[in-house]
């Protein structure tokens, strides 16, 4: 029996949020009233909200509920928490994403982006999630570098998810939106791990992103090489950097044939 009871429970949860999901898509989240989700789903006023306390939480459902603490904090030894990370997300991206309607799943991003009551919400709920994550990193790191990480780290994977919906919502076939999501995320965690410079890692840009020009000027000897080391600190090669040096020469010429002309 108490199975049954659950099963009954899960199936009138599920008929209240397709409801509510239903209605949402058609009106817009603000010209909703809950009493009309209600009454479209046959149940009491009152028994909805044993289900979601709120309007918003039908809507954002699986908002902010990826534990990035439980992944940091259960991490294998030897691992650190953004390797940890790295990994979840790289075996997300990678994996089939069997089950997902498309359509479904664009009808409630959009439904959310619209609402500014739902955005607001939703960034209420993600800060949580980052704040779960700074509390298990300041263990290891203390309370200003964890706050630091998980804020970088959280932003970061907060922008990942909203551009594969945004890619799915412009009409990007599912598999096309997973594939530039699996190379998002290796960019996404290459500028985490190497700094926010997007020559950071083996002097090469970030994708997308145009290559370092060549300096017109320099008549002689090497040019940088355009890479940062780890410390953030521009590598050059050997040799004098001589970028406007006959331009200065000319100038300093000038002058002395003034001074002597008086």
């Amino acid at each position: 029996m108490a199975g049954l009871r659950e099963r009954k429970k899960q199936q009138t949860r599920q008929r209240l949020a397709a409801t509510a999901w239903r209605l949402f898509a058609e009106r817009g989240f603000e010209a909703v009233t809950v009493s009309e989700i209600a009454e479209a789903a046959e149940v009491a006023k009152a028994t909805l909200f044993s289900y979601f306390p709120t309007k918003e939480s039908l809507a954002l459902q699986g908002v902010g509920d990826e534990d990035l603490a439980g992944i940091v904090a259960g991490r294998p030894a030897g691992t650190s928490p953004l390797d940890a990370l790295h990994t979840h997300y790289r075996d997300f991206a990678a994996g089939p994403m069997t089950g997902i309607d498309t359509e479904v799943l664009v009808s409630r991003v959009r439904v959310i982006f619209d609402s500014p009551a739902l955005s607001s919400a939703a960034h209420a709920l993600l800060y949580q999630q980052r704040q779960k994550l700074a509390e298990v990193l300041a263990a290891e790191h203390g309370e200003t570098a964890a706050a630091l990480m998980a804020a970088q780290i959280s932003a970061s994977l907060v922008t990942l998810q909203e551009t594969f919906f945004r890619r799915l919502a412009a009409g990007a076939a599912l598999e096309d939106a997973r594939r530039r999501l699996a190379e998002d995320v290796e960019l996404a965690f290459g500028l985490l791990a190497h700094g926010l410079d997007p020559f950071a890692s083996g002097g090469r840009p970030a994708r997308d992103e145009p290559g370092p020009a060549e300096d017109p000027t320099t008549t002689d000897g090497p040019t940088p090489t355009g890479g940062l080391t780890p410390t953030g600190g521009l590598t050059t090669t050997d040799g004098p950097r001589t970028t406007g040096h006959h331009d200065r020469t000319d100038r300093d010429k000038h002058r002395n044939k003034h001074r002597n002309e008086q």
